[in-house]
């Protein structure tokens, strides 16, 4: 299976302007693909939430490159839409790769997406979240564990992204959201009773924020992500629903933090909807991968 390759590899820290801050994603941009093993080994050896694997998939230079071929994988398993290693890549194939076109676009297993770098930050074009209302049982909560918190005063609503399986929990208080400290085991436990595929906790924000989160996805490999790209296109939707308004500001309340711009576009069918979501990202580590 290993044959002394060499790849490049680089991390890099997504959402943040700052290092150290925002989400880290591995990026390897290949000559050609890896076999999914191989992939997931790499994923797991980085221990990062997510590592990026992009393919160049037009003819020609590097240099003038439009389209490339995009796949995911946590630690543990391939997802399939991933917004801050995408940003990630976007960044590292603009400022490594001295790409000259402006807009990357991404085949993915969520269709194709596109980052379009605007001076320090990018764009990302994602599908909207279809989102359904739901009742949560208890044995998510309880998992959950807030405490010193009355829960069923403190949660709102909640709603379930139908193609992302995500589950989003709306909280009255934004302190609520800081608090939560899950049993991850029992969180586990309580998605694979449900069939969520990771948790999404908000409230309306404090200013400039118009809403805050957090994300959840032990099942995934990943027990709270710092910046979850993808979890913001139900986030944009659900909040675009609440607030009337298309383009809001978001921060995800991590240990490390992140913002990010979130710009809900609706099309005029009602159909395929989709979420821009903006921020920056900061390449802290280049080197090279054998194995």
């Amino acid at each position: 299976m290993f044959e002394n390759k060499s790849i490049p590899l680089f991390q890099v820290d997504s959402f943040t302007g700052k290092p150290f801050s925002g989400n880290p994603a591995g990026v390897c941009v290949l000559e050609e693909p890896l076999e999914d093993d191989v992939m997931q080994k790499i994923a797991s050896e980085m221990n990062l939430s997510e590592t990026a694997f992009a393919v160049k998939i037009t003819a020609g230079a590097m240099i003038d490159a439009l389209k490339f071929n995009l796949r995911w994988f946590t630690p543990k398993c391939e997802v399939d839409l991933c917004g801050h290693a995408t940003l990630a890549t976007a960044k590292v194939l603009h400022e490594i790769y001295q790409l000259k076109n402006d807009t990357i676009t991404f085949s993915s297993l969520s269709g194709e997406l596109t980052a379009q770098r605007k001076r320090n930050i990018h764009v990302l074009d994602f599908p909207a979240g279809d989102i359904e209302r739901v009742d949560v049982p208890d044995y998510i909560i309880n998992a959950l564990n807030l405490p010193d918190y009355e829960l069923d005063t403190e949660i709102h609503e909640a709603v379930m992204c139908k193609r992302s399986k995500k589950l989003l929990i709306r909280f009255n208080d934004t302190e609520a959201i800081r608090q939560i400290n899950p049993h991850f085991s029992d969180l586990i436990q309580a998605e694979a009773s449900f069939g969520s595929r990771g948790i999404i906790v908000t409230s309306a924000g404090d200013r400039p924020y118009d809403f805050t989160s957090r994300f959840f996805a032990p099942m995934m490999g990943i027990d709270e992500d710092p910046v979850t790209g993808a979890a913001h296109t139900v986030l944009g939707t659900y909040w675009y629903k609440m607030l009337n308004k298309k383009r809001m500001n978001a921060f995800q309340a991590s240990k490390r933090g992140g913002e990010l711009i979130v710009e809900f576009r609706e099309h005029p069918k009602g159909h395929y909807n989709r979420v821009l979501i903006s921020g920056q990202a900061v390449i802290v580590m280049e080197g090279v991968l054998k194995f």
